[in-house]
């Protein structure tokens, strides 16, 4: 398991397990949109506060395995899968799932709770994440 700050996310390397199990409660879930602060890749030392995709939960441990999402177009970028629009972006832009960068977030690490994905896309992400960790060629 990754140790980390729990204030924000921070990468995961570990196992997951992959779970679609949203409630309509106060805890974030598999399957819905949460917010937290993310570091940028080429500065850890900076980032930004971001949409993510919760997945499911480490192996071991608390917290939650999430994949950030972003509303710039990343068609034909590595890693990039379209998630398309939906109410965790106000604005209802089209939103892009990170899938070859897995985070880990604490409860206290996560400011807000956006939205739900439906089912069938939640699906669709999950099967790009296992290929993308086979190392299988993403459309």
């Amino acid at each position: 398991m990754n140790a980390g700050r729990q204030d924000r996310a921070t990468p995961y390397r570990g196992k997951v397990t992959l779970d679609y199990a949203p409630e309509a409660d106060s805890d974030p879930d598999p399957g819905e949109v949460v917010w937290a602060w993310v570091p940028f890749q080429e500065d850890p030392s900076q980032g930004k506060d971001r949409p993510l995709l919760v997945v499911g939960r480490p192996e071991q441990g608390p917290g939650y395995v999430a994949l950030m999402l972003s509303s710039r177009d990343r068609a034909g970028e590595y890693g990039w899968v379209l998630l398309g629009s939906g109410p965790w972006d106000r604005d209802g832009r089209q939103s892009w799932v990170k899938v070859d960068r897995m985070l880990l977030v604490h409860d206290g690490g996560i400011r807000r709770e956006g939205a739900v994905v439906d089912g069938e896309r939640f699906l669709q992400v999950m099967d790009k994440v296992v290929r993308e960790q086979r190392g299988e060629q993403l459309d």
